[in-house]
């Protein structure tokens, strides 16, 4: 299997989501969902294992990254990829000691200090976000596309954008300097998740080129 970390610096496009019907899962991977994250703050331990198994199976037959939200110890039991940890979660070093180095760790970063620090945290990849005031983070105010570019131009580390980005936007954060992107509603509430997914990937392969031809 690839190195996770080439698998990472390759991917686009980044599913947060919690458990999610087979048909939902096996639709997003097919359109170009790189990375998932299983995000389930309030479930039990049982219930988040028996939804990693399953979103395991999904991204193995899709090579495909799996994250789990928050819970290090989860992630080693599920055999997922890695971590993603929130400013006020666990300890990156605490992390970085439950998963050893070949798994990722993600985290997610809201102002230029945070992505600065984020070079020597010992993590593999950070959020930027969130880009748009979003349901899914009630009370934490938008960053808008500035952060996006400040990490453009100084982040040492892949990045993805989050927070509100949809076929809707996706071109203005990608003009602002973002190569990958994290969606939840995006696709989740999508009508047809795969080819929302392929049409964010796509566009972000494309903005991609684009850069790299005129440089």
């Amino acid at each position: 299997m690839t190195d996770r970390r080439e698998r990472l610096r390759a991917a686009h496009l980044y599913l947060v989501c919690g458990e999610q019907p087979d048909q939902f899962l096996e639709a997003a991977l097919r359109g170009g969902v790189d990375l998932v994250q299983l995000r389930m703050k309030d479930a039990p331990d049982h219930a988040i294992l028996a939804s990693a198994r399953v979103f395991k199976r999904a991204c193995d037959e899709h090579g495909a990254l799996l994250i789990l939200n928050d819970r290090p110890d989860l992630a080693a039991a599920a055999d997922a990829d890695g971590v993603h940890l929130g400013q006020d979660d666990a300890s990156v070093a605490g992390a970085r000691a439950t998963l050893g180095d070949d798994r990722l760790i993600g985290l997610s970063t809201h102002t230029p200090e945070q992505v600065d620090a984020a070079a020597s945290a010992g993590v593999d990849y950070i959020g930027i976000g969130p880009v748009n005031e979003t349901p899914t983070k009630p009370g934490r105010p938008a960053v808008g596309l500035d952060l996006v570019r400040y990490a453009t131009a100084h982040a040492r580390l892949p990045f993805f954008a989050i927070g509100g980005i949809s076929s809707a936007n996706a071109a203005a954060v990608a003009a602002a300097g973002a190569r990958r992107i994290a969606v939840v509603r995006a696709l989740t509430e999508a009508a047809d998740p795969e080819a929302v997914a392929r049409e964010l990937s796509e566009a972000l392969k494309l903005s991609e080129e684009a850069t790299v031809g005129s440089a």
